[in-house]
């Protein structure tokens, strides 16, 4: 949440030579506006389209970066592909970094609203900090730069998916 995830994972994509998918966007592209899809379909009809939307692109695209939403991985089925079809990576930030970026950022996250609450972004920060904790390898994303956050992963990344 807030962290770069598309940024950064672009740059990687382009540092290791691979494509890059960004599963909000493919979403966007089948389905509509994740605002729309959450006010008309609910929560749970969002996180099967992720679900199934990464389920795609692991089983059918070459390798490549995908960065997912934040609260993708809050889902045990998405979660479940996560864990036995990717290298995960979180990009860490506390939680005042955290609400810093989110409250500056332009875009408006539906499960948070628009001018979120420092509160309610906590919640949500702190409500998913056990799922992040799985992640195969993390990565302190505050006070760098983008191109300098993807060599400090490259240099951390096993020689298998190098």
């Amino acid at each position: 949440m807030g962290a770069g995830k598309t940024t950064v994972g672009k740059k990687l994509a382009n540092r290791l030579g691979v494509r890059f998918f960004d599963l909000d966007a493919l979403i966007v592209a089948e389905h509509g506006p994740i605002e729309v899809i959450f006010d008309r379909l609910g929560k749970a009809a969002f996180r099967n389209f992720e679900l199934e939307t990464l389920t795609k692109t692991v089983e059918k695209e070459q390798p490549g970066v995908i960065a997912l939403g934040g609260g993708a991985v809050t889902y045990p089925p998405t979660l479940a592909v996560v864990k036995a079809k990717t290298f995960s990576i979180w990009l860490h930030l506390s939680i005042d970094d955290t609400i810093k970026r989110v409250r500056s950022a332009k875009r408006v996250r539906p499960l948070l609203g628009p001018n979120p609450e420092p509160s309610k972004i906590a919640d949500l920060y702190f409500g998913r900090l056990g799922v992040y904790r799985q992640s195969d390898l993390v990565v302190e994303a505050a006070r760098i730069t983008p191109s300098k956050l993807v060599g400090k992963i490259v240099e951390r990344l096993p020689k298998e998916i190098l």
